[in-house]
């Protein structure tokens, strides 16, 4: 790697970090951010506070490791601010290869030991696939088929913590969070996105949110379309087949009985399972979609408009009508995957496929993140250092996305490290962090005090990034 094109890259950090700076609210914040993100890029191995203060600072790693501490745990800045700092300069980067195209919600878990750190419960692990003793948080992205990006971010606090008040005060959980489902929260990062006015996309979820009837109801009334797993169990009205309506008889005086939709042994609904295997085999077609510039696959899909059927017994009127996705391999005896989609009627067979599969996207981009830059590795066990670690990890994830956009074709693919540039830090008056609307989920709700930055020291190494780096290319 040319030294030309090292201290492009350094300077390129240096500004973006000074960039993201702004929303901490206090000047003396700006030496700990710098040396956190440029910790979390160029630390090999696990980067939790201690090794990131060795790495940053190796003459004075006491020091470093008090005030990194405080920064992360304690300090008083806005996750909300830096997050939006973060989204307007790595957007544009986004938006060249194309539009964004779905807000992918997901919720990814951390395995704990012991019962102190916040949030930790006995519950379903997805790193692990099973249950275990785990932190699991909410999460939304912004996706294209190239990158996603990180926007919302909230841990789950299962309801044993929510109503345990001698847990809730030591780990420092604002007085206002109260226990949510993972549903309820996923709705308020949306709502918290909408009104931050950000390109809007398809909603995307699995079958942990998309089972949820009501959950599905609320997105459509937010006005965006989505695709959503479900269950074989899942209700609906097939093709031709409609409820009959009907009123009850008027008892009294009272106002005149609502319209409801009636059953029978004739007209009823069928879960999704039922459905898939009734249908012929012309029904099923071989649909390939791409997952990134090389991977192609292909499976065999089906695709039928359908109601969903929930409890629309108690109703007057069907639900819209929607798409219902099925996939089944030849290689297996059932159907092993079915989605409901607001999706246009009128779309091609193989863009709702593709729309279906774009969640590989986020599964590959969180596996970087936990992996290279760190999410899973905070060893904190209070609110605000859960959050105030996994905006610090999506701020410099944010620049290795950035960064590609400056790799020319012919870039070497195993870049070495080079160093991370000092931040110039001009003196500025003192300001307030940028106020950002949260409509149920904030991050930055608990006042601390600030610490005081010291002298700096030797750097550490950040890699420059190939044309289309791998995970490990990433940090390599």
């Amino acid at each position: 790697m040319r030294s030309g094109e090292a201290a492009g890259s350094e300077a390129r950090f240096s500004a973006y970090v000074e960039r993201l700076s702004t929303a901490l609210g206090h000047r003396d914040r700006e030496g700990p951010f710098q040396a956190y993100c440029a910790g979390l890029l160029g630390t090999e191995g696990r980067k939790s506070v201690e090794p990131l203060a060795a790495a940053t600072a190796p003459a004075r790693v006491s020091g470093q490791h008090q005030s990194l501490l405080h920064f992360v745990g304690q300090s008083e800045w806005s996750d909300a601010a830096v997050l939006a700092e973060v989204r307007a300069h790595v957007l544009p980067a986004m938006e060249r290869h194309g539009p964004i195209e779905a807000w992918i919600l997901d919720d990814t878990s951390f395995p704990k030991q012991g019962r102190h750190s916040v949030g930790v419960a006995r519950q379903y692990c997805g790193q692990l696939g099973k249950r275990a003793n785990c932190q699991a948080a909410v999460t939304l992205s912004l996706a294209n088929h190239e990158v996603s990006l990180p926007v919302g971010y909230r841990l789950y606090l299962p309801k044993e913590w929510a109503e345990d008040a001698p847990r809730r005060k030591p780990a420092g959980v604002p007085d206002d969070v109260v226990f949510e489902t993972k549903p309820a929260i996923a709705l308020g990062l949306l709502e918290q996105a909408m009104a931050q006015d950000i390109p809007r996309g398809f909603v995307l979820a699995d079958a942990g949110y998309g089972s949820d009837t009501a959950f599905r109801e609320a997105v459509t009334a937010l006005g965006l379309p989505y695709v959503m797993g479900v269950g074989p169990t899942t209700s609906v009205w097939a093709p031709g087949v409609r409820p009959l309506a009907q009123t009850k008889p008027r008892r009294g005086k009272g106002p005149p009985p609502l319209l409801r939709l009636r059953r029978d042994d004739e007209r009823k609904p069928v879960s999704v399972k039922e459905l898939a295997l009734s249908l012929p085999e012309q029904a099923w077609q071989i649909i390939e979609w791409r997952e990134g510039s090389n991977d192609v696959l292909k499976g065999r899909f089906a695709r039928v408009r359908v109601h969903a059927a929930h409890r629309d017994n108690l109703r007057s009127e069907l639900r819209p009508e929607e798409w219902l996705v099925i996939e089944w391999p030849e290689s297996e005896a059932e159907p092993t995957k079915y989605w409901l989609s607001t999706l246009p009627p009128d779309i091609p067979f193989d863009k709702l496929v593709d729309a279906v599969k774009l969640r590989w996207r986020i599964e590959r981009d969180y596996q970087e993140l936990k992996q290279e830059v760190g999410l899973g590795h905070y060893e904190g066990r209070g609110w605000r250092g859960f959050h105030h670690h996994a905006t610090l990890c999506i701020a410099a994830y944010g620049f290795l996305i950035a960064e590609r956009e400056t790799i020319p074709p012919s870039g070497h693919p195993s870049p070495r490290r080079l160093k991370t540039p000092t931040v110039s830090y001009r003196p500025r008056p003192m300001r307030s962090a940028p106020q950002t609307r949260a409509s149920r989920s904030k991050l930055d709700r608990n006042a601390a005090t600030t610490n005081s930055r010291r002298p700096g020291s030797s750097p550490p190494q950040m890699p420059l990034l190939p044309p289309n780096p791998t995970a490990t290319q990433l940090m390599t």
